[in-house]
């Protein structure tokens, strides 16, 4: 197969310097803030997403050395495998998050709910459209004994570095 090469298209800035303490999810994040920088050659692309309460970004867990076939997640004390986990430590450390769009000035898109480290390569911006983006009567595999943890209590550790 092909190698792919993906160019970052900016950076996430969030308060977050280390893994440890993170939120795990964006939900769990309510009233961080973070600051997009996006590189001035893609503003063009920003036209009309000002209309959107929430964007989905795509990056790169910039920190994650390597990667796990099966992992201990955040959500469980048991292993699983990667695939069925948000982990970042994936053979591709691509991860995703949907987060409040607050605003846009020139190339910055201010942003709530991040959850995300401090300097992360921005790979793309999609806008949430719940027709598609949400689900109804979905199967949740392992996570169904563990769907009423209190998420916003949640922190990342050190594991997956």
């Amino acid at each position: 197969m092909e190698e792919i090469k993906i160019n970052p298209i900016g950076v996430i800035h969030t308060p977050f310097k280390e893994i440890a303490n993170m939120p795990i999810q964006p939900l769990a994040a309510q009233g961080i803030k973070g600051v997009i920088e996006l590189n001035e050659e893609y503003l063009a692309g920003l036209k009309d997403l000002d209309g959107f309460s929430h964007i989905t970004l795509i990056y790169h867990f910039h920190k994650i050395d390597g990667y796990k076939l099966e992992v201990t997640p955040f959500m469980d004390t048991q292993p699983h495998g990667i695939f069925s986990t948000k982990s970042p430590k994936r053979p591709n450390a691509i991860g995703l998050s949907t987060v409040k769009l607050l605003g846009i000035e020139g190339n910055k898109l201010f942003i709530e709910e991040i959850d995300v480290l401090d300097g992360t390569p921005l790979i793309d911006i999609k806008p949430f459209y719940p027709r598609y983006d949400n689900r109804e009567n979905v199967a949740i595999g392992w996570l169904e004994k563990n769907k009423d943890l209190p998420i916003e209590k949640l922190r990342s550790d050190e594991r997956f570095k």
